[in-house]
């Protein structure tokens, strides 16, 4: 049985790769976001702490 290209034969790999990265990234920008968030709530709860 023939393929019909125009659904999903040569191009579907690449926007599979494209997701796949673009997911990745996505994925990075909240981890920087957890991270610098948690750093500055650890930064003003010193900040408390000490009395400054």
């Amino acid at each position: 049985m023939a393929r019909i290209l125009a659904f999903g034969g040569v191009s579907r790999p690449a926007a599979r790769n494209l997701r796949s990265l673009a997911c990745l990234a996505f994925v990075l920008v909240l981890g920087t976001a957890f991270w610098a968030g948690a750093l500055w709530i650890g930064q003003m709860a010193l900040r408390l702490s000490s009395g400054f």
